[in-house]
């Protein structure tokens, strides 16, 4: 299964090359990189849980 996202920040910052995890259950189960249009791909096996995505926003600058 492919979980695809859109990601936007209400700021104009661009998320390109932001690594994202999915979290099933708090536990990491898949990376991706958002790209030039700010999208992910996750590759993941169907299973019953608790999805999340964990962005890494230290690599966001501040004004």
């Amino acid at each position: 299964m492919t979980i695809k996202l859109t990601l936007e920040l209400a700021s104009g910052q661009s998320l390109k090359g932001a690594p994202l995890e999915l979290l099933a259950d708090g536990v990491p189960i898949a990376r991706a990189i958002v790209d030039n249009q700010g999208q992910a791909a996750f590759d993941v096996n169907p299973e019953a849980a608790q999805l999340s995505v964990r962005v890494d926003r230290s690599i966001l600058k501040t004004c």
